[in-house]
């Protein structure tokens, strides 16, 4: 069967009028910090290209800013002047030599840029940064539209085919559109016609000034998840006016930044927003485009074929594998890696100032600096461990010609990751051990299971990478040896039945994810009959129907209690889950506290005995009358084998957990592991 035939909507051309894109694949925005310096623009424009050479349809750029004010930075990354232009043809130029589009998005930051010279329709500060914006004069309103309108006339000028109006996601111009920012009572505020005024001014005067043969995308906020969101007839009202004003392609935007319902994370099933879209579709006669956790060919494919939309956006999916598109149209789907949506190295990384990259591809966003060139000197390497540090080696390695033999003591490759897949809502970590897995096997690396490696059996290797992992970090502590007391990994791998009242000792990210794994009931977990959408919505109190105004107006989210009481504590002061995840944190926090789980910090333990653990906080004794203790305490790294392999004169080298254990860090031990085998 060909792949034309297995996806013919997704490898199908969209005509728009004056131009044909190639596929259905929209490369979304997505901000890497490398648009922020003038020195990293030809990073980026290597970055886009490769991604042009990857046969996506078409590329959108991270957030240019039209002028200071609209900065999300104090630094901008920014296209308001004519000395900006030549760094943005490096971009343009780069794209179009290896044959693809590319459109810039004009993203004003409004009340969410993090500096003092913010702007906003009203002086209301966002609950996610530090800064209160100044409300907006009609002459300051003015001045605004003018930037988005010199900023499409510069984009035109750099050569991009076309620009994003970002007018989604709780920014400058989502805020004019609703209410829940929107308090004016002049001309720009109170009716819907009055809010929605300055985004028909926007993409009316920009198309004035592009002229008809260039692309304009409006991002429309099709479901604020605010409860002073807009109602669906406004959204469509909305649709309507950018399709009339000249708008070539209608993006859906869902969810503000400040929404505390999750969007984009792990836990968010694919393709959870598609049915917005394609409510939407029908309203409007130019193509809509969906978004929002559509990581797999066969996930967008459905969803075209459903007629839910036009075009398809992924932004994540495309740090993952560059080569996305190329490989569905070349019959070679199996062989993508696919993004899991962790947030980890892209979103977390941009919203802590440092540049994006991509757990599964530390290559992402570097592609000046680390490459997997062929070897000159072929070399026989030996990997001990198969968790993610030794796979990325391992593959890395055989990749640029290397004999590798890859050894683990276990059945199955994927060390820790055999943990994390096995946590509600993050499934998708079995997705790269079957990447993975494609890849030892394409690439001819020798694996081993099921063996226990010697240091005689590592003579001979001209080079021995040890990656062996962590143990879980031992604590001391009266009746620490109870029948009550057990690890983590006898808790996910079903080894101890645990009981209905259960403590956890440590709430970092492992503490964290056992306790999601222990509020699910085994009833639950085996119910493969629900819907895991109609599920997901039910949970967090989304209106499927748009009858909400904002999707969720006067809607209770009904989270499913936990199957037992569960106490997640730990020992540092403070509210526990402080270090997780910037972007996804507080869903893992919100999402234990609606199934009744106690999250305690500043404790003290004293003792394990029959009755249970005894705990104090700020010298206040209490006890809790558990079934089981389960310690989550931190890791400590496996040097066994490294230990005897002292002063055999190997070359040896220690990565992954092996060589830091700080914290469980699937990013840091890809990431070195695809480091050195790009070196040796």
């Amino acid at each position: 069967m060909s792949t034309e035939s297995l996806f013919p909507h997704l490898l199908s051309p969209l005509d728009l009028g004056f131009t044909t894109l190639k596929n259905r694949v929209l490369m979304g925005s997505m901000h890497t910090g490398l648009e922020d310096r003038k020195k990293d623009f030809p990073k980026l424009a290597a970055y886009f290209a490769e991604r042009a050479a990857g046969e996506v349809g078409l590329i959108v750029t991270g957030g240019i800013a039209p002028g200071l004010r609209g900065s999300l930075l104090p630094t901008p990354s920014g296209l308001f002047n004519r000395l900006q232009v030549p760094r943005h043809k490096l971009v343009t130029s780069a794209v179009h030599e290896a044959d693809g589009k590319i459109c810039m998005q004009i993203l004003h930051g409004g009340r969410y840029s993090y500096h003092p010279l913010s702007v906003a329709p009203r002086a209301i500060q966002s609950p996610i940064t530090p800064f209160k914006p100044k409300a907006l004069t009609s002459k300051g309103i003015e001045k605004q539209i003018q930037n988005f309108v010199r900023a499409t006339r510069l984009a035109v000028e750099a050569g991009y085919d076309g620009v994003e109006i970002m007018g989604s996601e709780g920014y400058f111009i989502n805020e004019f559109t609703t209410s829940h920012v929107n308090k004016r009572t002049d001309e720009w505020g109170g009716s819907t016609r009055n809010r929605y005024r300055i985004a028909e001014e926007i993409l009316t005067r920009c198309r004035e000034v592009a002229g008809k043969d260039f692309i304009i995308i409006y991002r429309l906020s099709m479901l604020d998840l605010l409860p002073e969101g807009n109602s669906w007839d406004e959204v469509v009202e909305q649709a309507k006016m950018a399709e009339a004003s000249g708008a070539t392609l209608l993006n859906t935007g869902i969810g503000w930044h400040e929404a505390r319902i999750p969007t984009i994370a792990t836990m968010v099933p694919r393709g959870a927003f598609s049915w917005v879209t394609a409510r939407m579709r029908p309203e409007v006669n130019i193509p809509v485009i969906t978004t929002n956790r559509i990581n797999t060919p066969q996930v967008a494919e459905d969803i075209l074929a459903r007629g839910d939309a036009d075009m398809i956006s992924m932004a994540r999916p495309l740090l993952a594998d560059a080569e996305f598109v190329k490989k569905v149209r070349q019959g070679r789907a199996d062989e993508i890696n696919i993004c899991i949506a962790c947030n980890q190295a892209c979103l977390d990384h941009t919203f802590t100032g440092k540049p994006c990259s991509c757990l599964v591809n530390p290559r992402a966003c570097r592609e000046t600096e680390l490459n997997y060139l062929p070897a000159e000197n072929i070399k026989a390497m030996a990997v001990v461990g198969a968790g993610p540090a030794g796979l990325a080696f391992a593959t890395v390695a055989a990749q640029r010609g290397h004999q590798v033999s890859l050894f683990d003591q276990s059945d199955e490759i994927g060390g820790q990751f055999n943990m994390a897949k096995k946590i509600p809502g993050k499934e998708e970590f079995s997705a790269s051990l079957d990447y993975f897995r494609g890849e030892l096997e394409r690439k001819e690396v020798d694996v081993q299971l099921n063996t226990r490696v010697s240091a005689e059996d590592l003579a001979g290797y001209d080079e021995v990478i040890l990656a062996t992992g962590v143990h879980p970090r031992k604590i001391d502590l009266p009746g620490i040896e109870h029948n009550k007391v057990v690890s983590y990994i006898d808790v996910l791998n079903h080894t101890v039945k645990i009981g209905s009242s259960v403590a956890i000792i440590g709430a970092g990210g492992i503490g964290f994810d056992v306790a999601e794994f222990l509020s699910h009931s085994e009833d639950q977990d085996s119910d493969h009959s629900a819907d895991p959408l109609d599920a997901f919505v039910k949970e967090w109190g989304i209106d499927r129907s748009l009858k909400a105004r904002g999707g969720v107006e006067g809607m209770e989210a009904q989270a499913p209690e936990s199957s037992r009481e569960i106490w997640l504590l730990q020992r540092k002061p403070g509210k526990p889950g402080k270090t997780l995840g910037k972007t996804t944190g507080w869903i893992h926090r919100l999402s234990l506290r609606n199934r009744g789980v106690h999250m305690l910090g500043n404790v003290n333990y004293e003792r394990i005995d029959d009755q249970g653990l005894h705990i104090s906080i700020n010298e206040e004794h209490q006890l809790l009358k558990v079934d089981h203790i389960v310690v989550c305490a931190g890791q400590v790294s496996n040097r066994d084998l490294a230990e005897t392999l002292d002063g055999r004169g190997l070359s040896l080298h220690i990565i992954g957990g092996a060589q830091r254990a700080a914290e469980l860090d699937a990013k840091y031990a890809i990431r070195e592991g695809s480091e050195l085998a790009a070196r040796l």
